[in-house]
């Protein structure tokens, strides 16, 4: 059992299931609908939680009446809330989510009246206790900060780094973790025909995954060519939502309990597409095995 840190966001999803995506300008009633807790950071963590680590989570709550839908499902996996900043004033992070019951895919719009996690919070906390740390790739001056902070002062911790979306200046953080978790969505924002594209395009000294949805997942460790690790084949696709986190959880997994990077990769794949065969994230790993 490891003790893990996340610093993101948590958000409040409503989640509409309609027959078919609809087209511009049109009228769809919902299937059904229903509002969780979301957000990759935490969703992380949940998942990490049911994987037998304790799980904590550094981000902004605001006190306003969605927090407590949100408050009460990290309580519900025990995850720790200490280390957040709490505000008076905004809104929690709202996706609105449109899922399409055909094949899964989820659209989401995003609003928030919620500032970042800032170092000056991050800076306050004990990382001595943790054993490993994981980022979203977000308020990257912040996150710059934070990263080579542990850099200097715990050089043994280990920390990835989630790259999904192309935000400015991003790739100024790419020298500072020891994993880069990359996104399809990244790479081709950024014009990459591949995740092997973009694997290839990284220093030889940098440690890197990539997920291609359901073509699997590239690894890059240093000084290789990247090596493709497949997905299992998933024929009932109910939910895609929090795939790639799901992912990012079971490679820590593995690797804060010692695995080496392939062997890690290719039990997040197979982790995310069960996850996929369901809704939401609980009891994900209750019936869940690895095939190695």
């Amino acid at each position: 059992m490891a003790t893990i840190l996340a610093v993101g966001i948590a958000t409040l999803d409503i989640v509409n299931t309609v027959e078919s995506y609809p087209s511009e300008d049109s009228e769809h009633r919902a299937l059904h609908q229903y509002k969780s807790r979301g957000g990759n950071a935490t969703n992380t963590l949940v998942v990490l939680n049911q994987l037998g680590h304790n799980s904590a989570w550094a981000g902004v709550l605001i006190d306003e009446a969605d927090s407590q839908t949100i408050l009460n499902d990290l309580q519900d996996h025990t995850i720790d809330t200490n280390n957040c900043r709490r505000l008076q004033h905004g809104k929690m992070p709202t996706s609105y989510i449109t899922r399409n019951q055909q094949n899964g895919s989820r659209t989401i719009v995003h609003y928030r009246d919620c500032p970042e996690y800032r170092f000056d919070d991050f800076r306050k906390i004990d990382l001595s206790v943790f054993d490993w740390i994981h980022f979203e790739g977000r308020a990257i001056d912040d996150t710059n900060m934070m990263l080579r902070h542990v850099k200097q002062h715990f050089p043994n911790l280990p920390c990835s780094l989630e790259v999904e979306k192309a935000r400015p200046e991003i790739e100024s953080l790419f020298d500072l973790p020891n994993y880069l978790l990359f996104s399809k969505h990244y790479a081709v924002e950024k014009g990459f025909a591949s995740a092997s594209d973009l694997l290839s395009s990284l220093a030889d000294k940098l440690t890197a995954t990539c997920t291609w949805g359901e073509s699997g997942a590239w690894v890059k460790t240093n000084h290789t060519l990247p090596r493709h690790i497949p997905t299992p084949s998933q024929t009932d696709v109910i939910d895609t939502l929090g795939a790639g986190d799901t992912f990012n959880a079971g490679l820590i997994h593995r690797l804060v309990n010692g695995d080496d990077l392939v062997t890690a990769v290719s039990y997040a794949n197979q982790l995310a597409s069960h996850k996929c065969g369901q809704r939401g994230f609980n009891n994900l790993v209750a019936d869940f095995t690895f095939q190695k």
